[in-house]
């Protein structure tokens, strides 16, 4: 492959904006778009973007999300990263030579990226051969279980347990409707990712997160919040993003109330179906404990018997029928070995 060029966001390539979105399309994870950028940004990252190409056509990039730290240094991480068109070697290392070229005006100490791939040993010898190293904390669930929407909806429905399926027709006939969000709903939602948090003891972003992300993927066809109504009464909610023929049900939340109607398991169905008219392909639950990625061979039929942390949201998502996938996971390229090193120091004591 001969010399590619570096373009970047603030270069003078003409329609990179354009070009950038045609290779996102293409082979990249709705966390490359640059309307999640945009969104980062006004939570404190710094977005960059970084391709290689020649005569102006893209061959590989990557969004890169800058946090700035004491001293003038920062952290940098490429979410679902890099895209490129092809999954090579020498490709991969022109572009993380680009990367390094940019990042060095940042006083960066080190990079994570978590690339959208499967985690293979192909992959990881990728990785391993373009100077990076498996990072001890990542950031996006590394397993995940996804669901096959290119059949046809009654054999989507088929492949799901029969408890599922019964329960999805059930909310309908006990009067659970769902219907997309509009702003006034908007309150609602996060009233009930409050009740969430507290039932089960996660951690919650602010509300104007969640806010910003409907009001900026939605109106641009990326995402859709969906609420599950029982009369008047909100009960649960998911918001879902499509891109590149992938649908991620990204956060949710339920109330306490007539949890008998089934609500989630509509709203899931309602969630995938929306995504497949959205032209996905794949559905994909975001978020299972990794030791079932690591043996899906044990876990795709066994139920387990734990409901702490993420397994009861496994038992949950594992009656949809999907597939257990697990992803490269996140790895590291050191810049400041001594910066690095502090840097997991500190978050080890505040763990």
């Amino acid at each position: 492959m001969s010399t590619m060029e570096i373009y970047t966001s603030t270069s003078q390539l003409p329609d990179f904006h354009t070009r950038w979105l045609e290779l996102c399309h293409e082979s990249g994870h709705i966390l490359q778009h640059p309307l999640w950028a945009r969104f980062k940004e006004e939570f404190g990252w710094k977005p960059l973007r970084v391709a290689i190409g020649q005569e102006g056509k893209l061959w590989a990039g990557a969004q890169i999300l800058l946090r700035p730290l004491p001293l003038g240094f920062h952290i940098a991480y490429i979410p679902r990263g890099p895209m490129l068109r092809q999954q090579d070697v020498h490709l991969l290392r022109e572009l993380v030579r680009a990367i390094d070229q940019v990042l060095r005006g940042h006083r960066t100490l080190f990079l994570k990226m978590e690339p959208n791939w499967e985690d293979t040993s192909d992959a990881r010898e990728l990785l391993r051969a373009a100077g990076f190293r498996p990072s001890p904390q990542t950031i996006q669930p590394r397993s995940t279980i996804q669901v096959d929407l290119r059949p046809d909806p009654e054999t989507i429905l088929a492949r799901m347990k029969s408890k599922w399926r019964y329960n999805i027709r059930l909310a309908r006939r006990k009067g659970v409707l769902v219907r997309p969000a509009e702003a006034r709903d908007l309150p609602h939602f996060l009233r009930l990712l409050e009740e969430t948090a507290r039932r089960d003891a996660f951690a919650l972003h602010s509300p104007d997160y969640y806010r910003r992300a409907w009001e900026l993927l939605v109106p641009a066809g990326l995402g859709t919040l969906l609420m599950a109504w029982y009369q008047d009464m909100p009960l649960a909610g998911i918001f879902v993003t499509a891109w590149n023929r992938t649908g991620i049900y990204m956060y949710g939340a339920s109330s306490n109330r007539e949890r008998q109607r089934m609500p989630n398991h509509l709203l899931q169905w309602e969630g995938m179906m929306w995504a497949r008219n959205q032209g996905c392909t794949v559905y994909d639950m975001w978020g299972i404990p990794d030791e079932v990625g690591a043996h899906p061979e044990v876990w795709q039929q066994r139920v387990p018997d734990r409901t702490d942390g993420l397994w009861g949201v496994f038992r949950f998502k594992q009656g949809f029928g999907g597939r257990i996938v697990r992803m490269v996971g996140a790895w590291d390229r050191v810049y400041n070995r001594a910066g690095y090193w502090a840097y997991q120091l500190f978050l080890s004591v505040r763990r």
